[in-house]
Order: C-alpha cells, then sequence, then structure tokens
C-alpha cells in the first residue's frame, strides 16, 4: 500500500447467490447451537488477530471463492444511493479444522435472502460484521462444505481505525472495491482475514458501456440485452483484502512482456495521458524487481488507474495494483514490489504489516540506487538523522509492534521497516542479503508468514552473524536507536 492511493467503488446492484465450499481454518470453538451429536461446537467469530479479532472466521479454511456479482447504478438523489446496487452469488471451497454445528462469514451492510449449506437451506443470524450460519447438519473435521448465500443491497464504504475508506467505494463513473485491512466483506461474505488465502472465479455484469476489472486473467466478455459479463479467474492463491473490482469507463490495453506474461492495463481516461509514461515501464520494473527478488509469482499483470477523487492511496491488489490517478515512478515501484511481499509472501497477521510495507518502501530505495540517484545507504543516513523533519512520527513505535490498529499504515511500519531491511543488508553484505531476500520470497510463495518466521530464517541463512541489535533495537525497540 501507498498512502496516496485509494479505490472508490460506484453504484452497483447485486443479485446472486454466494455459493461457498468452506475448507479447514484454524479457530477454535465457543458457544453456539445447531447440528446433531453431542455438545455444541461453533467455529470462532474471528482468528483472533492483535489488531482486528474480528476479521476472518475460527473453523474452517475457504480454498475457493466463485462470485456471481451484478451492479447497477442507482439514479435516487439519495445520498445512499450513490454506490448502486449489488447482487450476488458465491461460491466457496473449504474444509472444517473442528466439528461445526455453527460458523461465521464477514459481511457488513448487505441484505442475505437466503443461505444454503450441503444444499439445504440453512438457518442465519446477523451481529455486526458477523453473518452466522448453522447448517441442518453437523459438519465433521476434515469435511469440505459447500454454503450458498444470496445477498443484495447498496454496499457500504468501510472507514478504517486511521480514518481511511476502503471497501466500496462509489466513483464519477462507477465504483472501486478495495478491502485492506478489513473492506471486502462490504461486497462478498467470506473469511476476509490475510491467514486464509483461496482462488477466485468472479463474474460481473455491468450496464453496456461500462468496464469491469478485477485480478487474474479476463476469461471472457460478452454482451447480452445492454449489459456485458466480464468473467475473471485468479487461480493462484490471494487473500481476500487483495481483491478489488473497478467498475467504470477505461481505456483497456492488453500486451505481453518480452518474457510471454501477459499485460492487463485499465485506465481512466482522463488519467491516460499523464499515466502513459509510467504504464510503459512496467515490463521494465518487473524485470529489474525479478533479478532483485526471485522469480514473479503470478500468471499475470498490469495496474487500474482510476481519478485522484476516487481514492487517497494506492494498493497492491494482487497482480493488478490500483492507483488513484497517474502514480509516480516511486509509488508504482512500491506497488510491484508488494507482488512479492504482501501477495505472494502474505503476513500472517496484520501486526506484520511491516514485512510487506518495509520490503516495498525499501525496493524505492534499492530502484534510485540502481537509477542513479542516492544510494540506499544515503538514503539511510538521511532518514536517521534529519527523518523527524519530514515524519514527525518516524520513532513513535517499533515497525515489528504498531500502538494499535490506527497505526499499522503509519510511517514507522514503512520508513523504520525499511531501515530494517537495510541494516540486514549492511550486516550480511550484498550477496547474502540477496540470497536471503530471494530464498525468503521463495520459501513462503504463495503462503503466509509471520515476523517471527522471518526473524529466524534470516538468523538460518546467516548464523554467524549476531542479529539482536536489529532485533531488539530496531524492529522491536521503542524510541530512536543508537547506529550499529
Amino acid at each position: 500500500m501507498s498512502r496516496s492511493l485509494h479505490l472508490v467503488p460506484a453504484a452497483v446492484l447485486l443479485t446472486t447467490a454466494l455459493t461457498l465450499s468452506v475448507s479447514g481454518c484454524d479457530g477454535g470453538s465457543e458457544g453456539g447451537s445447531g447440528g446433531s451429536g453431542g455438545g455444541s461446537a461453533r467455529g470462532a467469530a474471528g482468528v483472533g488477530d492483535p489488531y482486528f479479532p474480528k476479521a476472518g472466521n475460527g473453523g474452517y479454511d475457504v480454498t475457493h471463492y466463485g462470485l456471481t456479482l451484478a451492479w447497477e447504478p442507482d439514479d435516487s438523489d439519495d445520498e445512499d444511493a450513490a454506490s448502486g446496487r449489488l447482487t450476488g452469488k458465491a461460491v466457496i471451497t473449504a474444509r472444517a479444522t473442528q466439528d461445526l454445528d455453527a460458523f461465521d462469514l464477514d459481511l457488513t451492510g448487505l441484505d442475505v435472502s437466503k443461505v444454503v449449506v450441503g444444499g439445504r437451506e440453512a438457518a442465519t443470524g446477523r451481529e455486526g460484521q458477523e453473518l452466522t450460519v448453522r447448517p441442518r447438519e453437523r459438519i465433521g473435521e476434515g469435511e469440505t462444505f459447500e454454503v450458498t448465500v444470496e445477498y443484495s443491497g447498496r454496499p457500504r464504504t468501510v472507514t478504517d481505525p486511521d480514518g481511511s475508506e476502503e471497501g466500496w467505494l462509489p466513483t464519477a463513473d462507477g465504483a472501486l472495491a478495495l478491502g485492506e485491512p478489513t473492506g471486502t466483506m462490504a461486497w462478498f461474505p467470506g473469511s476476509h482475514h490475510p491467514s486464509d488465502k483461496a482462488s477466485y472465479d468472479l463474474a460481473v455484469t455491468v450496464p453496456k458501456g461500462l468496464t469491469a476489472v478485477s485480478n487474474g486473467e479476463l476469461r471472457s466478455e460478452r454482451t447480452d440485452g445492454g449489459r456485458t459479463t466480464f468473467v475473471w479467474r485468479t487461480a493462484e492463491p490471494m487473500a481476500s483484502h487483495a481483491a478489488t473490482l473497478a467498475i467504470g469507463r477505461y481505456e483497456v490495453t492488453r500486451s505481453t512482456t518480452p518474457d510471454g506474461l501477459p499485460v492487463y492495463v485499465a485506465v481512466d481516461p482522463a488519467q491516460a495521458a499523464k499515466s502513459r509514461a509510467v504504464l510503459a515501464r512496467l515490463p521494465e520494473v518487473l524485470e529489474w524487481a525479478e533479478y532483485n527478488f526471485g522469480p514473479y509469482s503470478f500468471s499475470s499483470t498490469g495496474a487500474i488507474v482510476d481519478r485522484p477523487e476516487d481514492s487517497d492511496y494506492a494498493l497492491e491488489t494482487q497482480n493488478r495494483p490500483v492507483f488513484p490517478g497517474a502514480p509516480d515512478t516511486a509509488t508504482f515501484v512500491h506497488e510491484i514490489a508488494h507482488q512479492w511481499f504482501g501477495d505472494s509472501v502474505t503476513p500472517k497477521t496484520w501486526q506484520d504489516m511491516w514485512l510487506n510495507e518495509g520490503f516495498a518502501t525499501y525496493a524505492e530505495w534499492l530502484w534510485q540506487e540502481d537509477e542513479g540517484g542516492k544510494s540506499a545507504e544515503e538514503t539511510f543516513t538521511e532518514l536517521y538523522e534529519h527523518g523527524e523533519g519530514r515524519y514527525e512520527d518516524l520513532w513513535d513505535y517499533p515497525p515489528g509492534k504498531p500502538s494499535g490498529a490506527d497505526t499499522i499504515s503509519d510511517t514507522p511500519v514503512y520508513q523504520r521497516g525499511a531501515m530494517v531491511v537495510h541494516l540486514i543488508r549492511k550486516a550480511v553484505g550484498d550477496d547474502a542479503f540477496y540470497d536471503i531476500v530471494q530464498g525468503w520470497a521463495a520459501e513462503h510463495r504463495h503462503g503466509n508468514a509471520s515476523t517471527s518466521d522471518f526473524t529466524a530464517y534470516v538468523e538460518r541463512q546467516a548464523p554467524d552473524t549476531d542479529f539482536d541489535e536489529i532485533w531488539d533495537d530496531w524492529l522491536y525497540g521503542e524510541g530512536k536507536p543508537e547506529l550499529p
């Protein structure tokens, strides 16, 4: 993420059924009702994230979302109608990690008309962001099951603890769905925590003349009766906060990189001229990133560029990052680097956010160094000596332990996170550093990892180096550390 861009979705009508096949996800049990057999077993209403405890759900692990959505703008003068109306169907595949008489899905705002589990209608309840589902029969541990949720309504914009907006963002000509950290629950039900990654099939029907852009590859595009359906597929595992849906009028460019990787770029016409030069460097930036970080992990690439007023930050939506307005080169490099650090290697909890942002920020430093600008060492020194002048909160808390949910996207996570990465490089030397970075990305490809996983990995790769000062003072220490 870069705190300069955010996507805004517009009016949407969704009348679809959401079918979920749920499989084994970690989570404890808590009181519940329904089902058969001795005692009640309910999946936890949240995975216990240290900053967003209700995010995700216990008792099952989603492996696939099949979403069928329809969106219509709403011409009403009601301000609440700006998001349009949405209806949808999702097919999710998952496996129970415990016996389940009841389990939760994360969903906010939208009206649920019917839920089916294993072909039979299930009882439901709503409280806050939790949609509780009680199937007719107990689901046994290890069992794969399907859930179908039919829902509709006007999707909401979600305001984060830090005041930024995500979820469903109305735009001048459509809508933009952004999910980090909790906004995805505004447009489809699911287990919305980074630790629960899945593949996706997404079919979106919109009025003719509009384009619907999402992650992965466009499988088909068909117009019938004044409406166009776009079908997207994301085969690689994706955390739901990295999913996106952009609806509007776009100039679409399809091409391939010199290595044959498909490229799909959608740009708001008002931003096309200003974006052209930076977007043309996409193959070059990808080649540079692969040289430094290892092989690219996805089967296509691209970008979405909306208008600056649609969002106030850029976001590393998987394989196709979103930008509010024409990006500068540094922001572009930052979001492409996230395809390794954040999208392929995804944090286990939101406390591990620095593993995303520290590496993506350090990628900016490396790009500048390789382009003949300041070296990463010069950037580090300038930040250490004068950083408070630009970032008042630079030393407010350590990157490895943000002070709360409202600070996981603040300066220490980005800039101090990058400083930690640079200190590792200085401690081990360039050859060992790039071996560590590429090995880390390869070992956790398409998976999840925590800060403790990372520090243990670094220590295994450089057993003769003492990292205690880096971890204790720079990663977890309070205040401004002394230089090593």
